[in-house]
């Protein structure tokens, strides 16, 4: 009797390296299903770019399973009722998936398992998007790790993680009915503001994997220090990738093993790991989107500036590297990480304002927002977060355009009225000759500065 088992995918769009899929491959019968969840308690709506990312994505996915002989089922609605309501129709034995960290999203699968186990429906999770599960890597009084730096060495003496597993070539099972994916709306209309996002992007299973090998065949090498520099192609790009489980990190770290020189290797691996360590994070605090994972930031004195935050997001603040940055966020979904951290230093410092409306405006805009590196990042920046960047440490976006950024490639790309402009007149076009169509500084980095350290002190040196 042949066994059928829906394969439940969820931030994992790939065939290849996917434990559940290939579980359920060698066990018989497959359904793959997708469920567009916007209705359960706790799990947040994707971003605007997320989701437009995500269309593609699942296009992509439904072209390969359709290749290897099956249908992508896609159904949208609270996943406690879709799930078995799609086991049910496919007259399905069982129903497995790949893990997830979140804690609503862990209520949820937990809920659908004790479903499955009323209804004699057997239910398996696998890992699949984390080398080493939260569980796995703890302290020596057995809690979760706060600090980073002793993370990567446990997770470097803790047991080796496993190679990638085999693809699937071949499905079949039961037709099950399907939403279609136009009609749920993901892709924007009225207008379509997406060109710059599909002239960066290719979203999918096949785009990851030639990001990848594009990236460990001439990128990695000198990635350690290329990798400050926005102005050249010096990254990976492979985190939208990641997110949506297009690719697996174990793909990725079998693709750089022994890769020369070391020390690019071992840098790009820890910026691996970091990402591990910010998904360690969200399992032991659900709510670091919302919640300060330092206690005294509670006191904070934020100010409330609608003006000053529209002109942060519309890359209109006067300095030119926060300006080319946001811009680069808005145009392709993406900005470098180096600009991401002079970015939100001066929307939390300089600003003054809440943490928290930069990570919910990068979660609107960036194609590779997720629930864990999106708040984690943020709370880093802000002083408020585990092993967080001292908040009394301000980055001046002028002396970091200068040191990372000297020649203008960068910002003279998204920010063209600066456009054949060198030194001060480019870092600092406030002078003799400003530009007639850029904005002139909306503040004063030393003044700011200043009133930033105040604030901080203002909340004492007490506290988590």
């Amino acid at each position: 009797m042949t066994t059928t088992t829906v394969v439940w995918l969820r931030d994992d769009l790939r065939l290849a390296d996917n434990p559940a899929l290939r579980h359920a491959a060698d066990d018989g019968d497959v359904v793959v299903l997708y469920v567009l969840d916007e209705r359960s308690d706790g799990v947040r709506p994707l971003g605007g770019a997320a989701r437009w990312w995500l269309h593609h994505s699942l296009r992509a996915l439904a072209a390969a399973v359709h290749d290897a002989g099956a249908r992508l089922v896609l159904r949208r609605g609270a996943a406690v009722d879709v799930v078995p309501a799609v086991v049910t129709d496919a007259r399905a034995d069982a129903v497995v998936w790949n893990r997830r960290y979140g804690g609503s999203e862990r209520e949820i699968d937990a809920a659908i398992k004790a479903w499955a186990g009323e209804h004699a429906v057997e239910a398996h999770s696998f890992a699949a998007n984390l080398l080493h599960e939260p569980w796995t890597i703890t302290t020596g009084a057995g809690g979760p790790f706060r600090v980073y730096s002793p993370f990567l060495r446990a997770c470097r003496r803790a047991e080796e993680p496993r190679d990638p597993v085999p693809a699937v070539h071949r499905l079949s099972g039961p037709d099950v009915a399907s939403d279609d994916l136009g009609d749920w709306g993901l892709h924007p209309t009225a207008p379509d503001w997406s060109a710059g996002l599909a002239a960066q992007w290719e979203p999918g299973e096949a785009g990851a994997g030639r990001r990848l090998a594009d990236f460990v065949d001439g990128i990695l090498a000198g990635y350690d220090t290329s990798r400050e520099r926005p102005g050249v192609e010096g990254t990976s790009r492979l985190s939208p990738h990641l997110r949506f489980g297009e690719i697996s990190p174990f793909q990725v770290r079998a693709a750089v093993a022994g890769a020369s020189p070391r020390e690019d290797r071992d840098a790009f691996l820890a910026e691996i790991h970091w990402r591990e360590f910010n998904w360690h994070l969200l399992y032991a605090q659900p709510d670091l989107a919302t919640v300060n994972h330092r206690a005294k930031f509670d006191g904070m004195p934020w100010r409330h500036a609608p003006a000053d935050l529209r002109a942060w997001q519309r890359g209109r603040t006067g300095y030119p590297l926060v300006d080319a940055g946001i811009r680069q966020l808005w145009q392709t979904g993406w900005m470098h990480n180096r600009v991401r951290m002079i970015t939100a230093s001066f929307l939390i410092k300089n600003l003054l304002l809440d943490w928290r409306a930069g990570e919910q405006w990068f979660w609107d805009t960036l194609v590779d927002a997720d629930a864990a590196n999106n708040p984690a990042n943020w709370q880093w920046a802000a002083g408020s977060g585990a092993d967080a960047f001292p908040y009394v440490r301000v980055f001046n976006p002028v002396t970091q355009a200068r040191k990372f950024d000297a020649d203008g490639d960068y910002i003279t790309r998204f920010v063209p009225e600066l456009a054949g402009r060198s030194g001060s007149a480019l870092h600092e076009p406030w002078g003799d000759d400003p530009p007639p169509d850029y904005p002139a500084p909306m503040i004063d980095l030393k003044d700011t500065r200043r009133r930033a350290l105040d604030a901080y002190a203002a909340i004492g040196a007490s506290g988590r």
